[in-house]
């Protein structure tokens, strides 16, 4: 999730004017390129890092670097988007900057198994420690990347609405519309396993199969993603940023090592409310992050009965892209009804407790899953990466029902964080920059004990996932408890409010 960087104010000659619903439609594009690498991300570089020899038990660890990027790059970028002075405009430098970097870190990514092989690696070993280290440098480099398109896309949308809410509004929902999209037509591509076809150069002596497909996958996604900034950076203005009044007594005001002082005051004055948030929200991602690191390895491993590298591993991992692609339609429906179910229950701490309930049940059934496809190939003759309908339906029911609570998450702890801010009196910019601190904590502590404690509990996805499931009730038994009822006249101040992402 990336928090939404607080304009700075300064008195300016004349107000801008809202610019043309055309010109947000071009830049919430952008949100299509960024979620279509970032579903690869999800679906497929997990399973990759461990056709390059990382013991399952410790690929988690590689993803700290979402949640510490999290922490500390979109705070940097956002505070220092907000000041740029360049003649460019303050947000389009660091788009553009976010996109070469995307670039060159797709290119380390898909290449690394080939780096590695012409620098020494021998593809004979289980483990090729150059590739891993070469992807590694890429995989942070991507994470990075994204975060410095995410926030400043985020506010070049702010900009451009000029504070007129209702185009605030529309321009939110064109930004999720086109994530929605991303989502789609990534996890559509890390589903077929034929793409490399389009690429023949991709598949090579270090790369198979499974890692061209990957190559191909990226390629895509950088096209993409390229096109739209291109689109977006000459056809959409961004007007230089020229403050009439400097504090020339505080040369530190605008440095970028000030926003983490504004976080730390905003820490201390925070009130019951907001804290009891970021409580819920914290024990809320020590249940999602077991998902967003493991699911198509589980598909993979369990579902499918693979060894990383196997036929059967890859045919699970190319089912569970197409989980998560059905999960994303599932999201994308359900984020236009966040409003009205709310009120048909009494209220979005009701509703966001109901849906943790569903997320809490859909990590336990995983066990149910799991030893059902297990039985079938131990004792029922079936095949390893055949599993039968009824277990691949299930598995498909959990992708596509898990779009319910993940539509909620994305929407209503940033509402209530709004919500509570604006009847404090607090900076809503601030507020949710703290709620980012509750989400990227809890997925940096997931990340480091999530291999460890599966090797202690005998191995696989499942030990992460039962963990998922108790937070997931324990969160929702919370948020009823502790999070107070916000009143209506309140809900209506935080109308305008975005959605987050994983990071």
């Amino acid at each position: 999730m990336e928090p939404s960087s607080s304009s700075l104010q300064v008195e300016t000659g004349e107000r801008q004017q809202p610019s043309p619903l055309r010109k947000m439609f071009a830049v919430s594009s952008i949100g299509a390129g960024i979620q279509f690498g970032w579903a690869l991300q999800l679906s497929l570089l997990t399973p990759y890092v461990q056709t390059l020899g990382v013991p399952h038990a410790w690929s988690s660890f590689i993803w700290l670097c979402g949640p510490i990027s999290g922490l500390l790059v979109q705070p940097i970028v956002g505070y220092s988007s907000d000041r740029c002075t360049s003649r460019f405009g303050r947000r389009r430098p660091f788009i553009l900057s976010g996109a070469v970097a995307v670039a060159i870190s797709v290119f380390l990514i898909g290449y690394a198994a080939d780096i590695g092989h012409a620098t020494g690696d021998d593809i004979t070993k289980k483990t090729r420690p150059r590739a891993v280290a070469i992807f590694v440098v890429g995989f942070w480099i991507l994470d990075v990347a994204n975060n410095m398109l995410q926030g400043p896309c985020r506010a070049f949308l702010g900009d451009l609405a000029a504070g007129d809410q209702k185009k605030t509004r529309t321009a939110n929902a064109f930004y999720s519309f086109f994530m929605a999209i991303g989502n789609v037509l990534g996890y559509a591509a890390g589903s077929y396993d034929k793409l490399h076809h389009l690429f023949r150069f991709t598949e090579t002596e270090a790369c198979g199969v499974f890692c061209a497909n990957l190559k191909s996958c990226f390629f895509f996604s950088i096209v993409l993603l390229l096109v739209l900034c291109a689109i977006v950076l000459t056809c959409v203005d961004d007007p230089q940023f020229t403050p009439d009044c400097v504090n020339a007594n505080n040369p530190q005001t605008g440095s970028w090592y000030s926003c983490f002082g504004e976080l730390g005051i905003a820490f201390k004055g925070l009130q019951k409310p907001m804290l009891m948030l970021m409580l819920v929200t914290a024990i809320n991602w020590v249940a999602w992050f077991p998902y967003v690191l493991y699911d198509t390895d589980w598909m993979g491993r369990e579902v499918y009965g693979g060894e990383v590298g196997s036929n059967a591993y890859d045919n699970g991992v190319h089912a569970g892209s197409l989980g998560l692609m059905l999960n994303s339609v599932v999201l994308a429906v359900m984020s236009l009804v966040v409003e009205p179910l709310g009120r048909v229950v009494g209220g979005v701490k009701w509703l966001w407790a109901a849906v943790n309930v569903i997320l809490a049940v859909c990590m336990a059934m995983t066990v149910v899953i799991t030893k059902a496809a297990r039985h079938e190939r131990n004792h029922d003759g079936v095949l390893v990466g055949h599993p039968s309908f009824g277990v691949k339906a299930g598995a498909m029911s959990f992708f596509s029902i898990l779009g319910i609570p993940l539509a909620i998450t994305y929407s209503v702890p940033f509402a209530l964080a709004s919500i509570y801010s604006s009847t404090s009196g607090a900076g809503q910019g601030l507020s949710l920059g703290l709620l980012n601190v509750a989400i990227v904590v809890p997925q940096m502590i997931v990340s480091a004990i999530s291999g460890p404690w599966g090797s202690w509990f005998g191995g696989g996805n499942l030990p992460a996932f039962v963990l998922g499931a108790v937070a997931a009730a324990v969160s929702a038994v919370l948020a009823v408890v502790m999070l107070p009822s916000p009143k209506p006249a309140d809900v209506s101040k935080a109308s305008s409010v975005t959605v987050g992402n994983f990071h």
